[in-house]
């Protein structure tokens, strides 16, 4: 019996988690918790084999997953993705993740990917790895990655030149090229390619 930990903020969505997995005859789910911080202090009381946790629970999914690390070793967590991109699967897996999903995965394909990561495998999409190994390294520079920060949290040309210390004119060649080298069609586009990249 796989004995499975469920982290999931919505209720509704745990809930159904819960029951899917449950009618697996192999599968048992030991706990569930609606926060991050639930997760660790569970995985402690309860020692699950794998752990099925949302990316987006409140205190952070990854944070979750490391604390777990640390109160359940023998644990393996699968990351689950409402709107997974390439930069989550790499960052699930520098988190020490096993398996990452997107909450839109069948059931049946869920329960596989918990056996596979309970016989010691990796049980992630296959599309979402091969965008992951897909994706291409950071073309902008430091100073662009500055730039494009700064921008993402709505600021106009003046305001980043100000914080920047950089004149408007020179703000507006990096975010030219910024557009150029992301094949953005504005600054905004700039700023999701980039997000969705894993760059910002």
């Amino acid at each position: 019996m796989i004995r499975i930990l469920v982290a999931e903020h919505l209720p509704l969505v745990r809930r159904g988690l819960v029951s899917s997995l449950e009618s697996e005859a192999d599968l048992s789910v030991v706990a569930e918790v609606g926060t991050g911080a639930d997760v660790a202090p569970a995985g402690l009381a309860h020692a699950p084999d794998t752990a099925v946790i949302d990316l987006d629970l409140p205190g952070g999914g990854l944070a979750a997953a490391g604390g777990l690390r640390e109160t359940a070793p023998g644990c393996r967590v699968l990351i689950l993705s409402a709107h997974p991109n390439p930069a989550q699967v790499r960052g699930a897996f520098a988190a020490h993740a096993a398996g990452f999903m997107s909450l839109t995965v069948a059931p049946e394909r869920l329960a596989e990917g918990l056996r596979e990561m309970a016989a010691g495998r990796r049980a992630v999409d296959s599309e979402l790895a091969v965008a992951a190994l897909e994706a291409v390294a950071n073309p902008l520079t430091r100073r662009e990655m500055d730039v494009l920060r700064i921008a993402a949290g709505g600021a106009r040309s003046t305001e980043i030149a100000d914080q920047l210390f950089l004149s408007v004119g020179t703000v507006r060649n990096h975010m030219s090229r910024i557009m150029c080298k992301t094949g953005a069609r504005n600054r905004l586009d700039a700023v999701r390619i980039a997000s969705d990249s894993g760059w910002l």
